[in-house]
C-alpha cells in the first residue's frame, strides 16, 4: 500500500504501476461486466469522438502492446490508436474486457523491468478508468482505493520529467503533495483543493471553474502531461 510518504518519494518503485494496475482491475472490470450492452455506445466527453467501448480497446490494445513489446514508429500516435481501435470492431463487448483484464494483470512486470519509460502508460491507463466511469455516470470517477497509488505515480513521473513544481494541499490527503522539479528559476505554483480536479488538470481534462480549487503561479496548460 501507498503511504503518504511514498508520494514525495524521489526512488522509483518499480512495482507501483503494477500495483496501479492490478487495483484498477479490481475495480473497473466488475463495473464493466455489470453493465448492459447499450453502455459501452455512451460517448466519453473526456475523449470527443470515442465511446466507452473505444476507449476500453485503445486501453486494451496499449497494455496488449507492453506485454508483448509491439512498439513500432508511431505507436500511440492518434492514426495508430485508431486503428488499435478498428482492429478490434468485431469483437464483442466482452472480448474487449476480456483483453483489458489480462493486460491490466500482467503489464506492471514489463513496466517494473522496462525502468522509468512505460510508468506514464500505467496512470494513463488509469486515467482512461476514471473517464469512463464519469461516462457511465459513477461517482468519485477519478478517485477510489487506487488514488494514493495514481498519486504517488503523478508525482514521480513529473518530477522525473523536469515538469514545473507545484506544491498541491489536496482536501483528501493527509499531507501535501510536492509535483514537478524545483529548479530556482521561478517559485513552485500552488493548487488546493481535491485530487480528482489535481489529477484532471494534469491530464488535460476539462475542469469547471469554481471556489472549490485554486491553482496559483503557473497556467494549467504547463500542467497537462499527455498534451506533448
Amino acid at each position: 500500500m501507498t503511504t503518504p510518504a511514498d508520494l514525495n518519494d524521489d526512488v522509483r518503485d518499480p512495482e507501483l504501476p503494477g500495483r496501479l494496475l492490478l487495483l484498477e482491475r479490481d475495480e473497473l472490470v466488475p463495473l464493466l461486466r455489470a453493465r448492459p450492452e447499450a453502455d459501452f455506445a455512451l460517448p466519453v466527453a473526456a475523449c470527443p469522438g470515442w465511446s466507452v467501448r473505444d476507449v476500453l480497446a485503445h486501453c486494451a490494445a496499449a497494455l496488449t502492446r507492453v506485454v508483448e513489446g509491439r512498439f513500432e514508429e508511431g505507436v500511440f500516435s492518434p492514426a495508430a490508436n485508431d486503428r488499435d481501435i478498428a482492429e478490434r470492431a468485431e469483437r464483442g463487448n466482452a472480448e474487449i474486457v476480456d483483453e483489458l483484464e489480462r493486460g491490466l494483470t500482467e503489464a506492471g512486470p514489463v513496466m517494473a523491468r522496462a525502468d522509468g519509460p512505460l510508468d506514464g502508460i500505467a496512470l494513463g491507463e488509469w486515467v482512461h478508468a476514471g473517464d469512463v466511469r464519469e461516462a457511465l455516470g459513477e461517482p468519485g470517477a477519478y478517485g477510489g482505493r487506487s488514488l494514493p497509488e495514481a498519486l504517488a505515480l503523478l508525482a514521480a513521473l513529473t518530477r522525473r520529467q523536469g515538469r514545473v513544481a507545484l506544491h498541491a494541499d489536496l482536501d483528501d490527503a493527509d499531507e501535501p503533495l510536492r509535483l514537478g522539479e524545483a529548479t530556482g528559476e521561478r517559485p513552485p505554483g500552488r493548487f488546493i483543493g481535491d485530487a480528482a480536479t489535481l489529477v484532471k488538470l494534469y491530464a488535460g481534462r476539462p475542469v469547471e471553474p469554481g471556489p472549490e480549487w485554486e491553482l496559483a503561479g503557473v497556467e494549467a496548460g504547463e500542467l497537462n502531461i499527455f498534451g506533448d
